[in-house]
């Protein structure tokens, strides 16, 4: 069997508006901020102590090693990002409403541009990749990974990975842990040429998002041109994804290459290929159910639906055992999922109510935490039950958007939100339609707010001078706050998409 397309009659890509406005002025000051992101990331990025020859450079030497040169790299990677964001809000407003054939390559220029520089940058806003490593390592020594963590190996500290997991199991599928271990095999554990390797992984995810952004999109009816500015040319995707080598690049690329196939007549490819997502991080587990809805096709009962489900998570389970036996570890990532889980953050909803209700408890007499855990858990379980209620609900020419909407319920009712936990969603909203008022403005707000909180979050301080890490988190939110309330209170062209109300949807877009 196979699926039919289930969306709507693609609108016009091509609409009646004036025409672009010099994009590659947006492109060109987009350029220079990324520049001063892979500068700045010279000072503050992430360094591993085993990186010895790059702490020779003298520029090097001076940035991470003299109050000055840190205090330099921190403003110069805030304003860096900050401009990223101002560009990319330009490029859109340059680009005009023209979003036909033309804008196609604008958008590709813009992506390529600005993701250049960062793919020479050191590791910024996150330490994932040497954690990378250190698996790779643990893969190599013969342990279990989902059992040992990388502080069973010898020297891990050096390899720069955050102590914090140090003894916790790895929550990646045997696909990533088979990279880990090439990409250390390949370079002997060297950091620099490790990090390279598993950038270009990250590299070949952002690939499969250009490639299939628009084609998802085009199945919907949906401006493909304007999807992919929102999605591959968005400032959190790019860093995310790029500068912080997040292996989500790859676990999002697969899944989208594998939700389209399978929209478009091709199942059991399709499938295989979402399995091999869910084989680098098995969050993307999430796509198999609608999957199943798409093979079972337009005119299923629940009867076919049921056997469809059936046959989509036999295909996918099978050749997850598969890849178990092949490693030894069978299905060892399953009890390894709890691993991110087990945090919060105070930005996040329920992480907020729960810290409101641990504290109120305390404040009583109460284990306080024990509440706050109540409420963790209760947003997880609200949680399934909308993956349960979209998988039982809606028309099938919505299937993807349901799929967005569960995927949603994931993240946003989790207890910890990551930037990259968002930038999962940035690509499926985008292609089943993010309308030109209240929700293109919150992506607007959305993507201002993390790249903030990046900037200001994770900086490389050397710990043995006066100018602290608390000080240079305090100049990086100065510097990032007051470009964002610049951007959206003073910018004369830029505020205007802050405070504008939109009456009509963009077009191209869902009503």
């Amino acid at each position: 069997m196979t699926a039919q397309v289930p969306q709507a009659e693609p609108a016009s890509l091509k609409v009646d508006q004036p025409t672009m406005d010099r994009p590659g002025v947006a492109i060109i000051q987009g350029f220079v901020g990324s520049l001063l992101m892979m500068l700045g990331s010279f000072g503050v990025g992430w360094l591993s102590l085993a990186s010895i020859e790059l702490r020779r450079i003298p520029l090097i030497m001076w940035l991470r090693f003299e109050p000055a040169g840190a205090a330099a790299s921190v403003v110069v990677l805030a304003l860096g990002g900050m401009l990223l964001v101002r560009s990319w809000l330009r490029l859109g407003q340059r680009i005009n409403n023209d979003w036909g054939p033309g804008s196609r390559s604008v958008v590709l220029k813009a992506v390529a541009a600005w993701g250049a520089p960062l793919c020479l940058a050191l590791p910024l806003f996150s330490r994932d990749v040497f954690a990378y490593i250190a698996q790779g390592k643990v893969m190599i020594s013969g342990l279990n990974p989902y059992v040992d963590g990388y502080s069973q190996i010898s020297n891990y500290l050096q390899t720069g990975a955050d102590d914090l997991w140090a003894q916790s199991p790895t929550p990646y599928g045997p696909l990533f842990l088979w990279l880990e271990k090439g990409v250390v095999l390949l370079t002997g554990g060297q950091p620099e040429f490790s990090i390279l390797l598993f950038r270009l992984i990250a590299v070949i995810g952002v690939l499969l998002s250009v490639y299939y952004v628009p084609k998802l999109a085009e199945l919907h009816g949906i401006n493909p041109n304007r999807a992919l500015w929102l999605t591959a040319a968005n400032p959190l995707f790019l860093t995310n994804f790029i500068a912080s080598i997040h292996n989500d690049a790859l676990m999002i690329g697969l899944a989208l290459a594998g939700l389209y196939l399978t929209a478009t007549r091709k199942p059991i490819l399709g499938i295989i290929v979402v399995t091999l997502s869910i084989a680098i991080k098995p969050i993307t587990i999430i796509f198999l159910p609608f999957l199943g809805l798409l093979w079972a096709g337009n005119k299923a009962g629940w009867g076919r639906k049921f056997v469809f489900w059936a046959l989509t998570a036999a295909l996918s389970l099978a050749l997850l055992a598969v890849m178990g036996w092949i490693n030894g570890f069978g299905f060892g990532w399953v009890g390894a999922l709890s691993t991110p889980g087990s945090v919060w953050i105070w930005y996040a909803p329920v992480g907020f109510m729960g810290l409101v209700v641990a504290t109120l408890g305390d404040a009583v007499g109460f284990d306080g935490w024990f509440f706050g855990r109540l409420i963790h858990d209760a947003g997880k379980i609200a949680a399934v039950g909308i993956i349960f209620w979209l998988m039982f609900r809606g028309d099938y020419s919505r299937i993807v958007r349901r799929l967005t909407l569960a995927f949603a319920a994931i993240v946003l009712l989790a207890p910890m939100i990551q930037s990259w936990y968002l930038v999962w969603l940035i690509p499926l909203f985008a292609v089943t339609g993010i309308r030109n008022d209240w929700q293109i403005k919150t992506m607007y707000f959305i993507v201002s707010f993390f790249m903030v909180y990046a900037i200001t979050d994770q900086l490389d301080i050397f710990p043995y001078f006066e100018f602290s890490l608390t000080m240079a988190r305090n100049i990086a939110a100065g510097v990032a706050i007051a470009f964002a309330l610049y951007l959206i209170f003073l910018d004369p062209k830029t505020k205007a998409l802050f405070r504008k109300r939109f009456s009509e949807p963009a077009p191209g877009q869902l009503d």
